[in-house]
C-alpha cells in the first residue's frame, strides 16, 4: 500500500521516517519530496508497505502523532488517476 505523509518537519530525513513506519511492519520504500530548485523538503512524502494490514495499522498509529516536533497527517495515497489533472495548456486552443 502506498501511504501519503504530510506535515513533515522540513528537517526530517527518509531514514527517520522509515524508522517510524517500521514500528508497524515491513517498509518497501520511503520518499520525501524535495523541491527541485532549492533541494529542501516540501514537507510531505510517501511510504510503501507491502502488507495492507500493517499499512492500515501504521496509518492509524501515526496519523495525528508527533514526529520531529510536527503533527503528521497520514493517509492512504490516492492513485494518480484519482487526483485532479493539471490543465494541459498544450491542448488548449487559443
Amino acid at each position: 500500500m502506498n501511504i501519503f505523509v504530510a506535515r513533515l518537519n522540513y528537517d526530517t530525513r527518509e531514514p527517520e521516517l522509515r524508522d517510524a513506519f517500521e514500528d508497524f511492519g515491513e517498509v518497501n520504500s520511503v520518499k520525501i519530496i524535495m523541491d527541485r530548485y532549492t533541494g529542501s523538503s516540501k514537507g510531505f512524502g510517501f511510504v510503501e508497505m507491502p502488507d495492507e494490514v500493517e499499512a492500515l495499522d501504521a496509518i492509524e498509529g501515526l496519523n495525528d502523532e508527533m514526529l520531529d516536533g510536527r503533527t503528521l497527517v497520514v493517509k492512504k495515497a490516492k492513485k494518480r488517476e484519482d487526483r485532479r489533472s493539471r490543465t494541459n495548456y498544450n491542448s488548449m486552443s487559443w
